[in-house]
């Protein structure tokens, strides 16, 4: 990597410039947090009830938190550190952003992160990530207040139905941007292993005293768990 090139890209003024961004994404989960904790009062939800779900909310985005931040650290060496936390801090979805960087470079006809990786193709990258999320806050946008509409035209008044449809869609979408992982033996075991030893292990702790306790944050355990067991079987597949 051309060092010029992770110069530019690490310059101080870009710290407060992605800042910006960050602040406004935080400043947002604060005015939702609220909205919520209003909207369960009027439909008389307990304090109690909120703070577990927090919590329970809290604990399941470690897992996601970590694997972007493992991410991160290799896009610091590529696009530099500033744009890597901001990019990585509104959007989160690693493999989106580096695929967002690639077609930047691809498109000046470059390799992503070579020795003809220049300036010019970094601010190509730059505005491809920016770009490639655009989408996702345009459809937020235009699309969120007619949801509710088509959320009761879908279900038809069957909320049993409409949880089951959005479950099926969930294992659909993932089960998409899993497969193309499950071909190669040592990630396929890895999955593998890991889902069954917290199968087990949820099956038997969820009855006793503690596993009643710590059921809300079940979610989060099976995550951080799982990412442990697979890395640990895929060291030793791996070699």
């Amino acid at each position: 990597m051309n060092e010029e090139i992770l110069r530019i890209a690490n310059q101080l003024i870009l710290w407060p410039l992605c800042s910006v961004v960050v602040i406004i994404s935080l400043v947002q989960a604060i005015l939702i947090s609220r909205l919520a904790n209003k909207t369960a009062v009027s439909l008389g939800i307990s304090k109690d009830t909120c703070k577990k779900a927090f919590r329970a909310g809290l604990l399941t985005a470690i897992g996601p938190a970590i694997s972007g931040f493992i991410v991160m650290v290799g896009m610091i060496s590529v696009i530099g550190a500033p744009m890597s936390w901001m990019r990585l801090s509104i959007i989160g979805a690693a493999t989106t952003e580096m695929a967002g960087a690639q077609f930047g470079a691809e498109a000046m006809g470059v390799k992503f992160g070579g020795p003809d990786y220049n300036e010019v193709a970094l601010i190509v990258s730059w505005i491809t990530m920016a770009l490639n999320g655009c989408g996702w806050l345009l459809s937020a946008t235009i699309l969120s207040s007619k949801l509710e509409i088509l959320r009761h035209k879908i279900s038809g008044g069957n909320q049993a139905g409409l949880a089951l449809l959005s479950a099926a869609s969930m294992v659909a979408v993932f089960g998409n941007l899993s497969s193309g992982y499950l071909p190669k033996i040592d990630t396929a075991a890895s999955v593998l292993s890991a889902a069954a030893v917290m199968f087990i292990l949820l099956r038997y702790v969820s009855k006793t005293k503690i596993g009643k306790n710590i059921r809300e944050y079940n979610l989060g355990i099976a995550m951080i768990s799982g990412m442990i067991v697979a890395v640990i079987v895929k060291m030793i597949i791996g070699g």
